[in-house]
């Protein structure tokens, strides 16, 4: 399943060799839609022209190759609204005053700036209230597990980590940049983000390959004092639960008494199944490319060891197919295709199905949807988005605005409640079981749970004065 977008082809076309007509056959034999045709420069023999034409991903160089094997027609450049969005990158950083006269200069920069430095110098905490330290968060990665691409490297990942810096600023208020390391080792990845973290408020870990993001992530929790969040994993497994509470509540079910699959042990599977039993959830079946894992087996991975301890209660061997027959709900973050009708058919009548690998679900949700009750995937093309957009932005916010020490498992639960309480009850059905990423609702409403979890478990170092009703169990600074 390729992606849609815009493709803008200059073009010159020689009258007396071809004509429109003969381009617009083209662009149709491979796939393209004409949407629009600018008219750059017409002479006697020679006119040029700006096509628009709504493609698949996939299509694009089948289209160039058409054109430029065209007699008459010369290819002058092609160019795509996907790439002339990135030109020069999509983030920039701004002041919040400018400089207009020397009196100005001497406030923010030399001589003024040294007495705010010395009091930072005097009293640390003080970086909170006169930096931007309060609200930034570094993005971090080593792009060797970018989306569905796996290892491309820290210059290719910056697209993406760009991408993120937007939607925090735009959903949350957050400045966020991204920080692309060129290392894949892990312990120089630990002392490298410890050693930038004084200019940060957060450190939001992305696309790091499994299993080697567990240990990152557990080391900078324990030995930073800020909060520490790889939203691959929990971010996935907060918006999953979110989707499944209100799911389970459409087919009359409860997370004890579900029998759940989850397909793809990697980051996002493994804290999914935490997640959940961390949430109710008793009988969980966590399946790989091995099979489903099992007690006795000896894995590489200890994450796996752990989780084997923890899951498929009634021991069962084998894989996909043997773990399918009854079950109430499978998620999937593995990859497309793995899913199949018979699967869905041997599920029981009230079956949830979250197919949530992005861009090709593990199951066409045109093939799914005869057989399912509740269908979600991780597109923005059908009902029911598993998103991690809905998550990140407010528990970032949250974190930062009560100036937690880390992002606990009662905050992360907060999160995924909060998130399902935006679907009011009158409202939940089979296609809405999760709101829009869109929904302004949900940033504040995690932001507020995130708060009263990190106040009531004693991680916040601030009360917002807008957050009232729970005592913190430490003192404000």
């Amino acid at each position: 399943m390729s992606i849609a977008t815009t493709m803008i082809i200059r073009l010159e076309i020689r009258k007396s060799v071809a004509s429109f007509a003969d381009v617009a056959s083209g662009i149709a034999a491979a796939g393209g839609d004409i949407v629009a045709i600018d008219v750059i420069r017409a002479g006697k023999e020679v006119t040029t022209r700006d096509i628009t034409v709504n493609v698949q991903d996939a299509t694009n160089e089948e289209i160039h190759r058409i054109l430029s094997a065209m007699d008459g027609i010369k290819v002058i450049n092609v160019s795509d609204s996907t790439f002339l969005a990135h030109l020069g990158g999509k983030i920039e950083i701004m002041p919040k005053m400018k400089i207009k006269n020397r009196e100005d200069l001497s406030q923010v920069y030399t001589p003024g700036v040294a007495r705010v430095s010395m009091a930072i110098a005097e009293d640390p905490a003080k970086a909170y209230s006169l930096t931007i330290k309060r609200n930034t968060v570094a993005v971090v990665t080593d792009g060797t597990a970018v989306l569905g691409l796996g290892d491309i490297g820290p210059e290719a990942a910056m697209p993406v980590m760009e991408g993120k810096a937007m939607l925090f600023k735009q959903l949350a208020g957050i400045d966020a940049f991204p920080l692309c390391l060129d290392t894949k080792d892990s312990e120089e990845i630990i002392r490298i983000v410890k050693a930038v973290s004084p200019g940060f408020g957060g450190i939001n870990l992305e696309d790091i390959s499994s299993p080697r993001c567990f240990e990152i992530e557990r080391r900078l929790a324990e030995e930073l004092d800020i909060p520490v969040f790889h939203d691959d994993q929990h971010g996935t497994a907060v918006v999953a639960l979110a989707g499944l509470l209100n799911a389970l509540k459409v087919v009359g079910l409860t997370l004890a008494e579900a029998r759940i699959v989850v397909v793809g042990i990697g980051a996002a599977g493994v804290s999914i199944c935490n997640l959940l039993l961390a949430a109710g959830a008793r009988c969980i079946y966590a399946v790989d490319r091995e099979g489903v894992l099992v007690r006795e087996a000896a894995y590489g991975n200890p994450e796996w060891t752990k989780l084997a301890a923890r899951t498929n209660p009634d021991n069962v061997q084998g894989g996909l197919a043997e773990v399918m027959q009854g079950a109430d709900v499978f998620i999937g973050v593995a990859g497309g295709g793995i899913l199949n009708v018979e699967h869905l058919k041997s599920m029981s009548a009230n079956n949830i199905v979250f197919a949530m690998a992005n861009p090709n679900p593990e199951i066409e949700p045109e093939l799914a949807e005869p057989h399912v009750r509740v269908l979600a995937t991780g597109r923005s093309d059908y009902p029911n988005q598993i998103n991690n957009v809905l998550c990140f932005p407010g528990i970032f916010r949250g974190a930062l605005d009560c100036r937690a020490a880390v992002v606990n498992l009662e905050m992360k639960l907060a999160a995924a409640k909060a998130i399902a309480s935006v679907v009011l009850e009158e409202e939940l059905n089979e296609q809405y079981i999760i709101p829009s990423i869109f929904n302004d609702k949900v940033v504040e409403q995690v932001r507020l749970a995130v708060i009263r979890a990190a106040m009531s478990t004693g991680v916040a170092r601030r009360v917002p004065p807008d957050v009232a009703g729970i005592e913190p169990l430490i003192k404000e600074n």
